[in-house]
C-alpha cells in the first residue's frame, strides 16, 4: 500500500513539476498599443490587410517630387528611429539625389503590432504592402542594416519585381545556409562569444525555449539582449558614444526604449527564432533580379565586424556575382553610422 501511495505521489509531483517547466517557456502576452488602455500612439501607422498596423516614420523629399524613394528596415532591439540612411545621410546630398526614405517598426517593435505568424517571407510582403498604402509606386528601393539587412535577401526572392535596387549594410548570416561550407561557417561560429553560440543553437533547433533561455538569470542571453559591450569595437564605442551623447537626453531614452516597447518575445526572441531558424531558401541561390542592368544590389561590410563573420560575407558576396561588395578597412558593426559612409552608400545606390 504504502508504495502504491509513493507511486502515486511521484506521478502528481511530476505532473506538477511538467506543468511548471511548460508554463515557464511560454512567453507573455506583448503590452498592449493605442486607446483605450494601451501604450500611446505617437506616430503614423497603415492597417495591412490581415488587420495589423505597422508605424512608420518618413524623411527626406516629399513623395510627390521624390525621384528614389527608399523602404529602410532597422536592426535587431532596433526600431523606425535607428536607420543609418535617414539620421546620418547629408540632407543636401538627400535633397540633391531627391530621395524619399520611410522607415518602419518591424512586427512587435516600437508601435507597429506584433505578427504571431512571421515567417522569412511575411516580412517582404508586409514591405511590399506598405509601398502600396504610401503610394510608393510599382518601383522602389529596399534597406536594412544589420537583421534589418538580412531580410533584404527575402525582398529579393518574394518581391524582386517591385525593386528599383537594394542596399545590405552589415546584414545577419545565418549559419545554417546550406550553401556556406560548413568548414567555414564552424570556424566563424566559433569566433562568436559562447553566449552567443547557445543561443543561436536555441534558437535554431529548439525556437520553443528561445524565450526561456533568454530571460533566466543563469544561463548567459544573448550578447545584444544583454548589452555585452564586448561585441563592439573601439571604433563602434566611439559612435556610439557620439551619437547618444549629441541627442538631448529625453530623445535618447525615447530612441533607446523603442525596441522592447512591447516586451521582448514579439521583437527580439521571434527575430532570432526567424533569423537562425530553417529558411525556406538560399541567399545564393537567388537569380539576378536585375538581368538588364536596370538596377544594382549593394552589400557592405565592415572588415572588423565583430558581431557579424566577414568571411562568411565574402564568401556570399563571391557566389553571387551580380553583387556589388563594399568592405570598409577597420568598420565595426556600426560603421555605416561613422561620418560620410550613408552618403557614400546612397551615392553607390543611386547612381
Amino acid at each position: 500500500m504504502f508504495l502504491q501511495i509513493l507511486k502515486i505521489l511521484l506521478v502528481i509531483l511530476l505532473a506538477q513539476f511538467c506543468s511548471w517547466a511548460y508554463q515557464n517557456t511560454l512567453p507573455p502576452p506583448p503590452k498592449k498599443l493605442g486607446s483605450p488602455d494601451g501604450l500611446p500612439l505617437t506616430s503614423q501607422r497603415i492597417a495591412l490587410r490581415d488587420g495589423r498596423h505597422l508605424s512608420y516614420l518618413e524623411f527626406g523629399v516629399t513623395k510627390d517630387v521624390a525621384r528614389s524613394k527608399i523602404i529602410s528596415v532597422h536592426c535587431f532591439d532596433g526600431s523606425k528611429y535607428h536607420d543609418p540612411l535617414a539620421a546620418f545621410a547629408s540632407p543636401a546630398l538627400i535633397e540633391e539625389l531627391g530621395v524619399y526614405i520611410v522607415v518602419f517598426d518591424r512586427p512587435g517593435y516600437g508601435e507597429s503590432d506584433p505578427d504571431p505568424n512571421r515567417t522569412v517571407k511575411s516580412l517582404a510582403l508586409d514591405i511590399e504592402e506598405l509601398a502600396d498604402h504610401l503610394n510608393l509606386g510599382p518601383k522602389f528601393y529596399v534597406a536594412g542594416f544589420s537583421m534589418g539587412g538580412q531580410i533584404i535577401w527575402s525582398c529579393l526572392k518574394y518581391i524582386p519585381h517591385r525593386l528599383a535596387g537594394a542596399i545590405l549594410i552589415s546584414p545577419v548570416v545565418n549559419y545554417w545556409w546550406p550553401n556556406l561550407p560548413s568548414k567555414l561557417t564552424n570556424e566563424a561560429y566559433s569566433k562568436q562569444l559562447k553566449q552567443d553560440q547557445w543561443s543561436m543553437r536555441v534558437a535554431h533547433y529548439l525556437p520553443w525555449l528561445t524565450y526561456w533561455w533568454n530571460t533566466r538569470t543563469w544561463f548567459p542571453s544573448y550578447s545584444i539582449i544583454a548589452g555585452n559591450p564586448i561585441i563592439y569595437t573601439s571604433a563602434d564605442v566611439e559612435i556610439i558614444t557620439k551619437v547618444l551623447g549629441a541627442m538631448p537626453p529625453n530623445q535618447a531614452k525615447l530612441i533607446t526604449s523603442q525596441p522592447r516597447l512591447q516586451g521582448e518575445y514579439e521583437s527580439l526572441h521571434r527575430d532570432l527564432n526567424i533569423g537562425f531558424g530553417n529558411w525556406e531558401f538560399d541567399p545564393m541561390d537567388l537569380e539576378n533580379p536585375f538581368p538588364d542592368n536596370n538596377g544594382s544590389v549593394h552589400l557592405w561590410m565592415g572588415d572588423e565586424d565583430l558581431i557579424i563573420p566577414v568571411t562568411l560575407q565574402r564568401y556570399i558576396a563571391q557566389q553571387i556575382g551580380w553583387i556589388n561588395y563594399h568592405e570598409v578597412t577597420g568598420g565595426g558593426h556600426m560603421f555605416s553610422c561613422a561620418n560620410g559612409v550613408s552618403n557614400a552608400i546612397l551615392k553607390e545606390a543611386m547612381g
